[in-house]
């Protein structure tokens, strides 16, 4: 049985959306059909509003195995958010990739990490340009972390900037993203998951 292990905010749990709607669930969903529908287990780690701060402590209080197939990390919004030094996310976020990589059996080749989606550009962030600069910096931070310590990194974050253009990629409560837009994670995400899982594309 393949097991996936989802870490993360509101973008991961999936705010306002259906609780199969959520990125990690499409993405084992996705995984599913290409195995003719053997089990895959999906273990979410994930809470709206949760920091670098929050998502580790609550690794750290629970009981999760090391032998994840693979292993998501979508993390740093609520820094931002709640204006958090953003020295907290440059000391948190490598050791959050530590955590998954520990979670991923010892091995980083089974992690994904997910670019923040960008919330200016729903009806709550109403296109405003000091959210973008503001999310750029961490963004930044976890690609060249990423690229340096050779983890995989998927850009989504393009897609949550057509939320003003295409309102249907915002969920109802006019600010997370929309199943539609989990969706078009999923199509970014899943080749690479497929190749880390050694499944057919």
């Amino acid at each position: 049985m393949i097991k996936i292990l989802a870490l993360g905010d509101s973008y991961t749990k999936g705010e306002s959306v259906c609780s199969t709607c959520n990125f990690p669930t499409q993405l084992q969903d996705s995984i599913n059909l290409r195995r003719n529908n053997q089990r895959t287990s999906l273990k979410i780690v994930a809470q709206t509003g949760w920091t670098t701060t929050q998502l580790q402590n609550a690794i750290n209080q629970g009981t999760l195995s090391n032998n994840y197939d693979l292993v998501t990390l979508l993390i740093g919004v609520n820094n931002q958010y709640q204006n958090t030094p953003f020295s907290v996310y440059q000391t948190e976020f490598p050791n959050l990739i530590q955590t998954a990589i520990q979670k991923a059996k010892g091995d980083k080749t089974k992690v994904i990490v997910v670019s923040i989606p960008d919330y200016a550009f729903t009806p709550y962030g109403g296109g405003n340009p000091a959210i973008t600069n503001g999310l750029l910096p961490y963004n930044q931070f976890a690609a060249d972390y990423c690229s340096q310590q050779q983890i995989t990194f998927v850009n989504i974050t393009d897609i949550t900037q057509l939320g003003l253009q295409q309102p249907n990629l915002v969920a109802s409560d006019g600010l997370h993203p929309s199943t539609l837009a989990y969706t078009k994670f999923v199509e970014r995400i899943l080749p690479v998951a497929l190749q880390k899982l050694g499944l057919p594309n």
